[in-house]
């Protein structure tokens, strides 16, 4: 029995899994990106089958050095940070919120272009998973209170069979020198290119707090 009324604990998402037949590594990934997350967010759920999809196209494993771009802020980032560690701090991982359930890996390249892969959940691929579709297309049908556990049973039977994926190229942004400039309002320094002006970023147009 769930602790968690209708969500599944982390435990009997992993027992699930290993009805399913998922092999250890893949067990492995949604143990640590649950705990990563601090929760078992569909969204979440999706993005680790996501990352292993785009890892078996590549025929690329974790280790290896990987640049990926997110198409989402919501969940599926952090499973490219747990399994691939592609991060913002590192510069392996861009999120670009566009809305789209998406996601981009590729290797490096010393090129202007890199080739990757670009995986997404695919609506034709889960009509026959009414939870699932609803869920995703958001619509009154999915209720949050009776359906997350039928919802984590749709995503696991699905799989990557829930996904479809193409080839793409990606634009690289190489590293390029800079200098510093200083905000003529807080004074302290920032790139000189993300002057707006004379004012930085934080005190223009993408302030977000009030001095106390």
């Amino acid at each position: 029995m769930s602790r968690h009324g209708d969500e599944y604990s982390k435990e009997e998402i992993l027992s699930l899994l290993k009805k399913n037949g998922s092999s250890d590594t893949l067990i492995d990934w949604f143990d640590r990106c649950i705990d990563f997350h601090m929760g078992t967010a569909a969204g979440l759920l999706i993005g680790i089958y996501m990352v292993d999809y785009a890892l078996s196209l590549l025929g690329a494993k974790p280790g290896e050095k990987l640049y990926s771009v997110c198409e989402t802020s919501k969940c599926a980032p952090d499973p490219l940070q747990v399994i691939l560690h592609c991060t913002p701090g590192n510069h392996r991982l861009r999120v670009i919120n566009i809305g789209r359930f998406a996601m981009t890996v590729n290797r490096p390249s010393d090129g202007d272009y890199a080739e990757g892969v670009r995986v997404r959940l695919d609506p034709a691929k889960i009509e026959d998973t009414p939870v699932l579709r609803a869920w995703f297309a958001n619509t009154p049908d999915f209720d949050g209170k009776t359906m997350k556990k039928r919802l984590v049973e749709d995503i696991i039977s699905k799989g990557t069979g829930m996904l479809s994926w193409e080839k793409v190229k990606v634009k690289v942004t190489h590293k390029q020198k800079w200098k510093t400039g200083t905000c003529s309002s807080c004074g302290e320094p920032v790139p000189e290119n993300l002057l707006e002006d004379g004012l930085c970023p934080g005190c223009g147009s993408q302030k977000y707090y009030e001095k106390i």
